[in-house]
């Protein structure tokens, strides 16, 4: 298993900005992606790249205004999010795993999660 620990998450006012980070130990996964939950709603996939920092997905909501990168050598994984709005309000995960980096699915490894406010 991978082990992954964010931070990086809190309150900010919309328009603002915020860096989620991610820590990863364990064993390399191919796929790194941030998801997140809104109360009510369900999990969505926000951004992911593959181990060669290429098949860069991001959803549709956050284009643009997002971005997701790699640091291998600080084995982190972080998620830019500019431009914030109050529906970016959410449980942001860090979330690993192998195979196919378009499908959610393959993503089984998880952090345990960091709130993010937009007001």
């Amino acid at each position: 298993h991978v082990q992954l620990v964010e931070s990086g998450g809190g309150s900010v006012q919309a328009g603002g900005s915020l860096r989620l980070s991610c820590k990863y130990s364990g064993r390399s996964s191919r796929c790194k992606g941030w998801f997140r939950q809104a109360p009510g709603k369900e999990r969505e996939r926000v951004a992911s790249l593959d181990v060669f920092g290429e098949n860069t997905y991001y959803a549709d909501s956050v284009k643009g205004r997002f971005t997701i990168s790699e640091e291998q050598w600080q084995s982190t994984v972080y998620l830019q999010m500019n431009s914030l709005k109050p529906e970016d309000t959410a449980i942001y995960y860090c979330a690993a795993g192998g195979g196919d980096c378009s499908f959610s699915v393959v993503y089984t490894d998880w952090g345990q999660g960091t709130q993010v406010t937009v007001s």
